[in-house]
């Protein structure tokens, strides 16, 4: 562990607290943020796993992901924004990265907006590449909708 974070898995008593922080992460940008209801739903399909990160027992971040088959796709990855740039979200992306090794992917996918540098800047430092593209993905209210990048990052 690094910077005194302490990673545990996101369990059913955690599902206000990931909502929160993925709404805390991307409601700002205009985009909607995950009730509890939404986690518990992707949280119970097959092959997905959840992780929170704390610090000084405090959640501060939060990651989901899914495996499925040979692939594994990040849902979101959210740290609240007195947190960032600090190595919060490379310490969840490095536990959704061993867990999608463990459970047999091969490859890891992830949508990410054409307008968040700071993210882009992080998955290519991870080495994930561009391979795709959906416009107008993203709504940005009172702008034009963003651009969603997809990438992937080979695992083996």
């Amino acid at each position: 562990m690094e910077a005194g974070f302490t990673l545990v898995r996101l369990g059913a008593l955690d599902l206000d607290s990931a909502a929160r922080l993925h709404r805390d992460s991307f409601g700002p940008m205009g985009e909607r943020g995950w009730t509890r209801q939404d986690v518990a739903g992707l949280m119970s399909s097959p092959g997905s796993a959840g992780f929170l990160l704390r610090q000084a027992d405090v959640d501060i971040g939060m990651a989901l992901c899914r495996v499925v088959d040979d692939e594994a796709e990040l849902m979101a990855v959210a740290v609240e924004p007195g947190h960032r740039r600090r190595g919060a979200a490379r310490r969840l992306l490095d536990a959704v990265m061993e867990q999608a090794r463990a459970a047999g992917a091969k490859t890891l996918f992830l949508e990410v907006g054409a307008d968040n540098p700071g993210a882009r800047t992080l998955y290519d430092s991870l080495g994930f590449v561009v391979v795709g593209k959906r416009a107008g993905y993203y709504p940005r209210p009172g702008r034009a909708p963003a651009d969603a990048f997809i990438m992937r990052l080979t695992l083996i």
